[in-house]
């Protein structure tokens, strides 16, 4: 059975105020797939994501995203789409005067939720699927970095969305947590929601394989059979290493001038 097309860009360009950050965008997302997004900072990756849940808009090419034209989403439809989606952000975004339970119950009820026994027990079914059914009467200061990363994935899970859009999740975690991070969110494309995830992180296309598209040069280009991801992978290396042998000159350089 052919997946669902949940998002299809055609010709797009897509602008940050009047800057041209991704042009001739030619893309297509199905059901159950598990993407990464590779780029330096600013090359458009979060622009990308931001475009898809309507928080730039879209001005030209054809965009659609889970049954809904993007470029003629008026603002009635917004609430509608963005239900269908889940976001993980890298700064978490918790309410920090509120418990795990609050800031839980505080997202169910602005999107229409009223019922009080299913929202405890949506709580619980999402905080059960993040492994953090123990923390909700817990502040957001009592806990990890990597366990208020859970509790946002959860959030992310409460209106059981069609899609995640991740944006350097990882990005402040030791390697150990980043993982488990990424397994969870791995897991849980098993269940048939698409994940798109933004990240810097190239250990992670061999550990969960998925689709992969870079942004470079206001292009994005898919990369995702193993050659071009050998090659990424080596050219990051050797961008890395030249940085490295700089430092060390420089450093060597500056000793001997004292």
């Amino acid at each position: 059975m052919k997946e669902k097309l949940l998002i299809k860009y055609v010709d797009v360009d897509i602008y940050q105020q009047e800057l041209l950050v991704l042009k001739d965008v030619q893309l297509e997302i199905h059901s159950g797939e598990f993407v990464y997004l590779l780029g330096k900072v600013g090359s458009g990756k979060s622009t990308l994501l931001k475009s898809i849940y309507h928080e730039i808009p879209i001005l030209f090419g054809v965009a659609g995203a889970l049954g809904y034209d993007l470029r003629a989403l008026n603002q009635h439809d917004i609430p509608f789409l963005r239900r269908k989606i889940g976001i993980v952000f890298q700064d978490f975004q918790l309410l920090t005067d509120r418990t795990v339970n609050q800031n839980l119950d505080f997202v169910l009820r602005a999107t229409g939720w009223k019922d009080q026994p299913a929202i405890e027990e949506q709580i619980a079914n999402v905080l059960n699927q993040v492994g953090m059914s123990t923390k909700g009467n817990k502040m957001p200061h009592q806990l990890s970095g990597g366990e208020q990363q859970r509790i946002v994935i959860a959030r992310a899970l409460l209106n059981s969305p069609e899609m995640i859009l991740a944006d350097e999740p990882t990005g402040n975690m030791d390697p150990e947590t980043g993982f488990e991070l990424v397994e969870l969110l791995y897991k849980i494309r098993l269940s048939g929601t698409t994940v798109i995830m933004a990240t810097h992180n190239l250990n992670w296309l061999n550990k969960f394989p998925g689709r992969v598209f870079r942004c470079e040069n206001d292009l994005l280009t898919e990369v995702t059979d193993a050659v071009s991801i050998e090659k990424i992978v080596v050219t990051e290396a050797v961008v890395d290493e030249k940085l490295i042998d700089k430092g060390a000159t420089v450093s060597h350089k500056t000793e001997h001038a004292e």
